[in-house]
């Protein structure tokens, strides 16, 4: 794991560091690519906490969400100590049985998913797969299979 200091500067809402160099140069060297999102770990104030590199507006950025912010209790202008590493651990997230059968049941809906691009997907199935109740679920799948068909509105988007 590599260390490094930085200012918390913020774009948008979205609180975010710079990465040095050297850093960017370990990550890119251990994932073994230098462009798309890099899967990483950091640590702050000895919390891990997993999280994407992100290149935006020509620069990787490490966004800081509020989690990551209490446990540093920085913020905005304010410089952050952080533990970073690659992190080659599967964040796949499995579709929730009930979702793919219906998934199933509705080839349209199914092709129009499988267009999504993947962090999409993800965001449909976590969101499927984090519901408490079954009859929470059962509604929201429906929802979904609205939304892919173009019907409803799903996890407040409007379009799939």
């Amino acid at each position: 794991m590599k260390s490094f200091s930085a200012k918390i500067f913020k774009i948008g809402v979205n609180p975010y560091v710079l990465l040095p160099d050297a850093i960017l140069k370990h990550l890119f060297k251990q994932a073994g690519r230098e462009k798309g999102h890099i899967p990483i770990y950091v640590v702050i104030n000895s919390q891990r906490f997993s999280q994407t590199l992100v290149k935006y507006s020509g620069k990787w950025r490490l966004y800081l969400n509020t989690p990551m912010r209490k446990a540093a209790k920085k913020d905005t202008g304010d410089v952050i100590e952080i533990g970073i590493d690659y992190d080659p651990a599967d964040r796949t997230v499995p579709m929730h049985p009930e979702f793919e059968l219906a998934l199933k049941r509705n080839k349209k809906a199914r092709l129009v998913f499988e267009k999504l691009s993947p962090s999409r997907q993800k965001e449909i199935s976590r969101y499927i797969n984090h519901l408490k109740t079954e009859e929470s679920r059962s509604k929201n799948i429906t929802r979904a299979i609205g939304f892919l068909l173009g019907r409803t509105r799903f996890v407040g988007r409007d379009k799939a």
